[in-house]
């Protein structure tokens, strides 16, 4: 499992993405539909967790619930980047439900909500105030950190080509955190590393350490 990989690979925190089945199990899974990266078809959302639950998501594994997540690292010390893919189909519930169970477990603060929408952050943001927040942006931007100031909320989320410096400057001077995705090549990592941010989503942590490694030593 990838997340194990994660585990073993030390690394900060992990990233992972939510949907809600028919039947309200809230599942981890990148896309709306089962298709890439299963062997069924289909969209989450009409799928119950028992049909869910039959699918190869390769090597045998299935779809993991986020409740496996969390019996997974409860005991370490990993900061959860949770998604809430909810910004195409509108999952009712799903931030009464993830927050239940994080307050269930006490992980509270050891996670941050992100979503590109925007609105369901805000809902995650008056449920449970404690709770890091960050607006996901996919695009090019203008005041990107005026407008996180202005609702309240502590990160933005975006894509690492949009990161100009003026576009980091104004963020920062709105008293803003930065998470930066999803950033694969040495040659952008290393550009990142010099920038005024918090954090670098990857998929290759390994690689990722190695450059923060050689910038720390300089």
């Amino acid at each position: 499992m990838a997340f194990q990989k994660a585990i073993e690979a030390k690394c900060d925190g992990i990233e992972l993405d939510t949907h809600l089945t028919r039947d309200g199990e809230i599942v981890i899974i990148h896309d709306e539909e089962v298709d890439r990266t299963t062997d069924g078809h289909g969209f989450i959302k009409d799928h119950s967790y028992a049909d869910l639950r039959r699918l190869n998501a390769g090597q045998g594994e299935h779809i993991p619930t986020l409740d496996e997540y969390f019996d997974l690292v409860e005991g370490l010390p990993i900061v959860t980047n949770l998604e809430m893919k909810n910004s195409i189909f509108r999952y009712e519930g799903m931030e009464e439900a993830i927050i239940k169970k994080i307050c269930n477990r006490g992980l509270e603060k050891r996670i941050i909500f992100s979503s590109f929408n925007h609105f369901s952050i805000l809902k995650c943001k008056k449920l449970i105030p404690e709770i890091k927040c960050g607006f996901l942006i996919w695009s090019w931007f203008i005041d990107i950190g005026a407008y996180t100031k202005k609702h309240g909320i502590g990160y933005i989320h975006p894509e690492y080509n949009a990161l100009t410096d003026d576009a980091v400057k104004e963020i920062r001077n709105n008293g803003i955190g930065i998470n930066a995705y999803t950033v694969n090549r040495r040659e952008d990592m290393e550009s990142l590393a010099e920038k005024d941010i918090d954090g670098i989503i990857t998929n290759e942590p390994e690689l990722l350490q190695e450059v923060l490694q050689q910038k720390n030593k300089q």
